[in-house]
């Protein structure tokens, strides 16, 4: 029976690859997407955050939207906005953080909301206590539960038994809060996202997956280069793939980097080894050689290139020249906005908002 299912899902995947040699593209040549724009938000109560594949591009543009409204009314405007005062979030953190943690728990607490951070050595989750039964106290006591952890099916697990709303803090599959920032990002620094080429450099981890459920859906082009036997999930390659095919962009693959860099607006990396990989460290670092991002493979990039990192870095990633681009580099902008795009999230899952501020041109030419 598994052999079977993984025989079809292989003919499904070859049957998407027809024809395609070394460098991949997919989606190239399909029909754009409706450009369709509600005036009023779209409600995302009660849902679930585990992946951007959840969700439409007119909701991620209101998620972005309001993102950049609270960012405006709270930090610029200094308003006191606390529409979640009385609301109460548990944070689960099977795995270290600095700035996840810190944008959800601070984020949280200016929306008016306790957050309630719990560590690993704090509750019995998966160990002395199941995951079903953990949820369903949890879901009982606040609020809002949002975690951290290794592996998507826990994640999934705790969303099945819930009836209050999960969000994903990260698993080893995707990071969909880390793509918003990144969006915002992008929009505070071009002005639009439609049309913008982005390249990944490295692993196909879990940042990659989540650019390429967001990606095709903002209307933006990827182009990924990992090394041989470091490349992305092939069920999550399936699936972008028929996004781009939806949406009109494209998904090209490839083991060159400097391809991949040629005309970008924006190069993309993170780190080569990722918690729970420390022991693969020399292999994978001896691996990426010709991975680091470079003055030479940004030459090849446009010339008002941005760069971005989700951070921690380390220096084979990256070299110190272009990482403290003061003209080029967005990793501090972009650290920044983790806050923003986790409040406009825990928002709009626990009540609707009417933001206050223009409407960004996410398609602008």
């Amino acid at each position: 029976m598994a052999a079977t299912t993984l025989r079809n899902s292989a003919n499904r995947l070859n049957s998407l690859w027809k024809g395609v040699h070394k460098t991949n593209v997919y989606g190239v040549g399909a029909v754009p997407a409706q450009q369709r724009y509600q005036s009023t938000a779209p409600s995302m109560v009660g849902r679930d955050f585990l992946t951007l594949k959840q969700f439409s591009s007119s909701e991620i543009h209101q998620l972005l939207w309001t993102a950049m409204d609270l960012k405006t009314r709270i930090k610029i405007n200094r308003e006191l906005f606390q529409p979640l005062k009385g609301k109460s979030m548990a944070m689960i953190f099977q795995k270290r953080s600095t700035r996840t943690r810190l944008s959800t728990e601070t984020g949280f607490a200016l929306l008016g909301g306790h957050p309630v951070f719990l560590s690993p050595q704090d509750i019995h989750l998966g160990v002395n206590e199941s995951i079903k039964d953990s949820a369903r106290v949890l879901s009982r006591m606040c609020d809002l539960i949002f975690a951290r952890v290794y592996g998507q099916d826990i994640l999934d697990d705790l969303a099945a038994e819930s009836d209050k709303p999960v969000i994903s803090g990260l698993s080893d599959l995707y990071h969909p809060l880390q793509i918003l920032a990144d969006f915002i990002t992008l929009q505070e620094k071009f002005g639009r996202l439609k049309g913008l080429k982005v390249a990944w450099v490295g692993d196909g981890n879990n940042i990659t997956h989540s650019l390429m459920m967001g990606c095709p859906k903002m209307g933006m082009d990827l182009r990924i280069a990992t090394p041989v036997g470091y490349e992305t999930d092939k069920a999550v390659m399936e699936d972008a793939i028929e996004l781009a095919n939806e949406h009109g962009t494209s998904i090209t693959t490839s083991n060159d980097p400097m391809e991949v860099a040629h005309k970008a607006d924006v190069i993309v990396t993170d780190t080569w080894v990722s918690m729970g990989q420390e022991d693969e460290k020399q292999e994978r670092i001896q691996e990426f050689q010709g991975y680091q991002i470079d003055r030479n493979m940004v030459s090849a990039m446009a010339d008002n290139w941005v760069f971005l990192h989700c951070l921690p870095r380390k220096p084979e990633e990256v070299t110190d020249d272009v990482f403290y681009d003061e003209k080029h580099s967005l990793v501090w902008q972009e650290a920044e906005n983790r806050k923003w795009s986790v409040m406009a999230v825990m928002l709009h899952l626990i009540k609707d908002h009417a933001c206050q501020t223009n409407r960004p041109n996410f398609n602008a030419k």
